[in-house]
């Protein structure tokens, strides 16, 4: 007797049920055809040797796989975790499970694209059908570009241009339940150990719980959904909101917070954006680019250029980014990344970040300002890094994007507009509770000198428990000084790149 043919749904970014267009059509596919099915994540053990993930987001991985193992077993199968590397190992399981059909959600990094020609090239060896979907994103990029005249949108406004003569794609319907056969009976590896295909534990993703910090925001497609439902409801808040008018230092966060699972395909950014609409019908409400609206489509643009601009992450051979002397500090850049420059502003931001994986949009405007063309002068690419490692939702496409615009490299070009490291925050939060949160140092200070702590005398200093210098430090640079200086580099950098156009 003949073994059984396989459909294979390989888990990438869109980790969820909900609206996915590749797993349903594997799911249809397999019950028309009678096939086995194994939805399938494949966990590269190299990984951790190119890439610097830090333990937050590993553990948001973790408990986002195991949620979407605990979905998929309502539908009558689980999720098959795979040790090895894609471009190697996929040739050994086509053999292995008799795989006639491939389903996947399709990516724009470089990486992926690479890493996907390979595999498919691998699947056209064997005879396998191929099948990918894109809904990672509301719109398909190469879509926009087409109706673009065959480049990607450069401005913001002409992105929303092009994307309303798009019509938006509907949610797909969730899967139907699988027949049992459809389970695969063990293979020769789960015969070895039973427990091959399980979902990874934390102690085997080299993570030690003492290393982690607070779990502000569980992964996982279940958390997506609910989070999701809980703001939705909030109607008012919804229409009305503007995001420079949310708080970038409010104790409890001031946003939706779904960015993390959007980035790991927890929750489909299509169907958000459909029940977005729906609370909008009907109402008055805020408009692009301040609003909630704006915020996805800023996702959607930076995608789009993204998907089509070689180095899109590097200024370097990047077509759209300035080329801006910037340095390399180390020792301004670790002072930054750990918190200690001695803004306690910029330092509470910093310091959150290690500590839960996210910080307010707008206060990754102020510390990337401050990193680069506000204060230190650093390569936005040395920040990019650091956000990359920290971010929960570290996104290639928009971690880039939001780097350039604010170092002023591209989209956004008014260097002169710079954070102020004191006054930005006292604006949402003048008794400094942020600060004296998570730089605990200063808790003592009052809030009129907590912002600017180098200001209080040596006998406050001592009366408040905390001396500057010495319990936390100095300045690590003067910014009215150093606004100033930046302010003429990056004037002169700019007078070059438009020499140079000529």
């Amino acid at each position: 007797m003949s073994k059984r043919q396989t459909a294979i749904h390989w888990f990438r970014k869109g980790l969820r049920v909900h609206d996915n267009p590749a797993l349903a059509t594997a799911v249809n596919e397999a019950i028309k055809r009678d096939l086995i099915l194994r939805p399938m994540f494949m966990l590269d053990p190299t990984i951790i040797q190119w890439l610097k993930v830090g333990p937050n987001r590993w553990r948001f991985l973790q408990q986002t796989l195991a949620d979407l193992d605990k979905n998929l077993r309502k539908l009558n199968t689980k999720l098959f975790v795979v040790r090895g590397n894609p471009k190697e190992d996929f040739i050994k399981l086509f053999k292995e499970w008799n795989v006639i059909l491939l389903t996947f959600e399709s990516d724009i990094e470089p990486y992926s694209v690479d890493r996907d020609a390979t595999v498919i090239k691998a699947a056209k060896q064997f005879h396998i059908e191929v099948i990918q979907e894109c809904s990672h994103t509301i719109f398909n990029p190469e879509l926009v570009v087409k109706r673009n005249g065959g480049s990607a949108p450069l401005t913001y406004q002409k992105f929303l241009s092009v994307a309303s003569s798009i019509k938006v794609p509907s949610p797909v319907e969730f899967p139907p339940k699988l027949p049992a056969s459809s389970l695969p009976v063990n293979d020769h590896y789960e015969e070895k150990d039973e427990n091959c295909y399980d979902v990874p534990t934390l102690k085997e993703l080299g993570l030690n719980e003492k290393d982690l910090g607070s779990c502000q925001f569980p992964g996982g497609e279940s958390e997506a959904l609910s989070r999701m439902e809980m703001n939705l409801k909030r109607k008012k808040w919804i229409c009305d909101f503007e995001k420079p008018k949310t708080s970038p230092n409010s104790l409890e966060p001031s946003t939706t917070v779904l960015s993390p699972y959007l980035k790991f395909g927890a929750l489909s950014s299509r169907l958000f954006y459909k029940r977005l609409k729906e609370v909008y019908k009907g109402s008055k409400h805020s408009n692009p680019p301040v609003s909630l609206e704006g915020q996805i489509m800023w996702r959607e643009f930076y995608y789009t250029v993204a998907a089509t601009t070689p180095n899109f992450n590097k200024m370097v051979g990047n077509r759209v980014c300035a080329q801006i002397p910037w340095v390399k500090n180390q020792k301004y850049l670790e002072a930054w990344s750990f918190g200690r420059t001695g803004y306690p502003f910029i330092d509470a931001i910093m310091r959150q970040l290690r500590q839960e994986g996210w910080i307010h949009h707008l206060a990754r405007h102020a510390v990337a300002c401050f990193l680069t063309r506000g204060d230190l002068w650093c390569h936005w690419e040395e920040g990019q890094k650091v956000f990359e490692e920290l971010l929960l939702d570290a996104d290639w496409a928009l971690n880039a994007g939001n780097w350039m615009w604010l170092s002023a490299s591209a989209f956004f070009h008014q260097y002169f507009r710079v954070y102020s490291p004191v006054a930005f925050g006292k604006k949402t939060d003048s008794e400094g509770k942020f600060i004296k949160k998570y730089v605990p140092e200063l808790k003592n200070f009052p809030s009129g000198i907590i912002y600017e702590p180098w200001k209080a005398s040596l006998e406050n200093q001592n009366k408040y428990g905390c001396i500057i210098g010495k319990d936390y430090p100095n300045r690590i640079v003067d910014h009215d000084i150093v606004m100033k200086e930046n302010l003429v580099k990056m004037k002169a950098a700019y007078a070059k790149k438009k020499k140079f156009k000529r």
